[in-house]
């Protein structure tokens, strides 16, 4: 499911139509993807390292990342990450990643300044943040450097023409056209969903 998600990601990176919303090849996908997991979830639990191994534990993670459509299984799965996390059966860093997601997608501000986006005047920038002075402390604790140089490779890599995040070169995102009108799409879809109200 993994390699499916991020090999239609590349494809549609590539002809630049995933960066005008949420695509409905990949709504699609992760729709069928976050079923299966939550019902392997069901059945057997959390993927744990120790039950299924790194790799596979990972790619769960990565599934359950991208069920971006599914708030009950997202915050289900964040649960069950937590206690993973305690036990050492999930990686601190992917906790803390799907809880600003979720932190984000509810309204609310991240705590470790893991999730960014444009901003208004066309930069990428981190999505607002809780405590913003012990972000660092936050960050460092789950093995993350500092926020601003973090923020700084991402732009980098931006201007490398690499694309968004790792600089993976996964297809190059630009700063929508209208930032406002944006902002009422994504609103409309957090709504529709369930993320907020």
């Amino acid at each position: 499911m993994a390699r499916a998600d991020l090999a239609l990601r590349d494809d549609l990176a590539r002809d630049g139509s995933l960066f005008q919303g949420y695509h409905p090849s990949m709504a699609a996908l992760h729709q069928r993807h976050g079923a299966r997991l939550a019902a392997l979830i069901d059945a057997h639990g959390w993927p744990g390292r120790s039950r299924v191994g790194e790799a596979s534990a990972r790619a769960a993670w990565l599934i359950l990342q991208h069920a971006i459509a599914n708030p009950p299984l997202m915050r289900r799965g964040l649960t069950l990450l937590q206690g993973g996390a305690s036990e050492g059966e999930v990686s601190p860093l992917e906790v803390a990643m799907l809880e600003d997601r979720i932190r984000t997608f509810e309204g609310r501000p991240q705590r470790y300044g893991t999730q960014f986006d444009w901003d208004k005047h066309g930069r990428l920038s981190p999505l607002p943040l809780e405590d913003p002075a012990g972000v660092d402390a936050r960050r460092r604790a789950i093995g993350l450097g500092p926020l601003a140089q973090d923020l700084r490779r991402r732009r980098a890599a931006l201007a490398r023409g690499r694309g968004r995040g790792l600089g993976q070169g996964r297809g190059l995102e630009r700063p929508p056209a209208d930032w406002a009108a944006r902002q009422r799409e994504m609103d409309r879809w957090l709504r529709q969903v369930g993320w907020r109200e």
